[in-house]
């Protein structure tokens, strides 16, 4: 039996765009995204010669095959076309769910790079992010990492320079945003807002912290607040001690700041955790 260890990093979007709905239903978006330090942590169990079994340390998580991890192992050995003799997946959790940081994306790469790594990398990362196009939309993005443009439905990547070295503050408030409902507001308005995807790449290109923190948009995330305005009372927090620009991740409900002194990031910390448990310090970093 071999044991696998991976890390499993969040993600957040720094720009989001619905540019419009598909005829298979879904939407294509445009986005830059970043990983961040905010970990799972992820360890396989390969040649346990028992069934396959997944494990994890909140109980809210589903255990069995509908879990991204353990569709992604089934993706990755049906493409390579090897049986393991028996799997264990273990996921220790850090990053919160449902709140737009793609925890359960972010377990499916890990185990995707992990196996790719154990059979002597069979599969390129391009062709690896092809098949985490196949377990979920923000997949392939997770398994490549760093700073980069996403399209389509998420399976269109194209890497960027790393972004500048910097502090994120991440806060998820209790409630959680219905994606599928979020989809459906915007396809019955318009868009009053879009970001500007040439100023965010020329910031990230000339290392432009402050470019890049000005240029943070989301379009969906004035139609979550307008139903939860404490979103605004988090995002009042931020601003108020060094904020250099904030909003939310994602489909929500997690919104997130750009600060550049660690100080700065305590005491956001500190004003926010009487009211929300869920906060928490990251730097971006590349796989």
């Amino acid at each position: 039996m071999t044991t696998l260890y991976e890390p499993a990093y969040a993600k957040l979007n720094l720009i989001l765009d619905v540019l419009g709905k598909r005829e298979d239903g879904y939407h294509d978006l445009k986005s830059v995204m970043q990983t961040i330090s905010l970990r799972d942590d992820v360890e396989i169990d390969i040649g346990t010669g028992e069934g396959w079994r997944l494990l994890c340390d909140k109980d809210w998580i589903p255990c069995d095959e509908t879990n991204l991890a353990w569709k992604a192992a089934r993706v990755y050995f049906n493409t390579i076309k090897k049986d393991p003799d028996g799997l264990e997946i273990r996921i220790t959790k850090r990053i919160p769910s449902e709140a737009g940081l793609g925890g359960g994306s972010a377990d499916a790469a890990a185990v995707l790079r992990a196996l790719n790594r154990h059979y002597d990398y069979p599969l390129s990362i391009a062709a690896l992010a092809e098949l985490g196009a196949l377990v979920g939309s923000d997949v392939p993005f997770c398994v490549m990492g760093g700073t980069a443009v996403v399209e389509g439905r998420g399976e269109r990547l194209r890497k960027l320079p790393d972004m500048p070295d910097c502090i994120f503050v991440i806060c998820k408030p209790e409630f959680s945003a219905s994606t599928p409902a979020l989809f459906a507001k915007l396809d019955e308005q318009t868009i009053g807002k879009r970001p500007d995807h040439k100023a965010m790449e020329k910031a990230i290109l000339n290392g432009d912290l402050s470019g890049v923190a000005q240029n943070l948009w989301n379009v969906f995330d004035p139609v979550v607040t307008q139903e939860h305005l404490e979103l605004n009372y988090i995002k009042s927090i931020f601003n108020s001690y060094g904020s250099a620009g904030q909003q939310m991740t994602g489909s929500g409900s997690a919104v997130f700041c750009i600060v550049g002194e660690f100080e700065f990031a305590a005491v956001i910390c500190q004003m926010l955790k009487e009211n929300y448990p869920q906060v928490f310090i990251a730097k971006p970093v590349s796989i």
